[in-house]
Parts: C-alpha cells; sequence; structure tokens
C-alpha cells in the first residue's frame, strides 16, 4: 500500500480510512485477549492504561495522572487508590516536599503490564505476518509519524 501525499486529498482520505480500518480491527482484536486478561487481575482498561503509563515513568504526581488520563484529580486519585489495594502501584510523598504524592508502579505492576504487551506484540505478529512488504512498510512509516506527533 502506498501512501498518499498531503496534496493529494481524496486518495489520502482513503489512505487514513484504511489505517481507520486497521487500527479498529486490531485495537478489538488485542482490547479482546487483554479484557480476558485484565478481568483476571481484577483491573479496568482505564486503570491499565494508567499502568502502561506508570510502567514508562520513574513516578507520577497526582495531577500527571489526571491530565495524562483526561480525568479529574479525584477521579484519578479513585483509579491509584484501587490499583494501590491490588498491589499495583505505591505511593510515596517526594523528598523535597512531603505534602506531594508521587504514584510510581510496584514490580506487580511491572510484571502485568510485561504480560499484557508480550500478549498484544502476539496478536499484532499474527497480524503482520498476513502482510505484504507495502502494507509493513506503510504500518511501519505511520507509527513514526505518530510517533513524532506524540512528542510534539
Amino acid at each position: 500500500m502506498k501512501l498518499s501525499t498531503p496534496g493529494d486529498s481524496p486518495s489520502l482520505n482513503a489512505d487514513a480510512d484504511r489505517l481507520a480500518d486497521f487500527v479498529l480491527f486490531t485495537q478489538r482484536s488485542c482490547i479482546l485477549n487483554l479484557s480476558n486478561s485484565l478481568n483476571k487481575g481484577n483491573v479496568s482498561f482505564p486503570q491499565f492504561f494508567l499502568l502502561a503509563y506508570l510502567a514508562s515513568e520513574e513516578y507520577l504526581t497526582m495531577s500527571d495522572i489526571a491530565k495524562k488520563m483526561g480525568h479529574s484529580t479525584a477521579a484519578a486519585t479513585g483509579l491509584v487508590d484501587r490499583l494501590e489495594k491490588l498491589g499495583y502501584v505505591e505511593r510515596v510523598h517526594a523528598a523535597e516536599d512531603r505534602r506531594k504524592i508521587m504514584v510510581r508502579i510496584t514490580q506487580k505492576g511491572v510484571e502485568l503490564v510485561s504480560t499484557m504487551r508480550k500478549e498484544i506484540a502476539k496478536d499484532l505478529a499474527g497480524v503482520l505476518s498476513e502482510m505484504d512488504e507495502d502494507q509493513a512498510e506503510a504500518v511501519e512509516h505511520t507509527k513514526r509519524a505518530l510517533k513524532s506527533r506524540e512528542r510534539a
């Protein structure tokens, strides 16, 4: 699949539609498998997504969590409370200001994220193995473009 250039609007929209279909298909496939695994650990999708954020950071403040999750601080506190009770995260006080609460993932949380990531990778490997070289190249190009937008 050759991607269109920005000046080629109808074709670009067609590419975007095909990519949206791919995202929805892979998301549906991964989420179904993810759902079964997360239910065993009594973890919701928002809780898992928070764990995934925490797995890539040393810690997050409650306001950082609220911002990343698109929630109020009160809702973020509820997510953290539940994950803390399950042993997936812990709260610690900041060294420079004991009033500031930092949330970090525990080893148990890291292991859950790692297991789920492996399951997602396995599902995606199955999808990717059925692609031809052009399709795989288009997926890689899209991944790089999305990562560059994420950094901006």
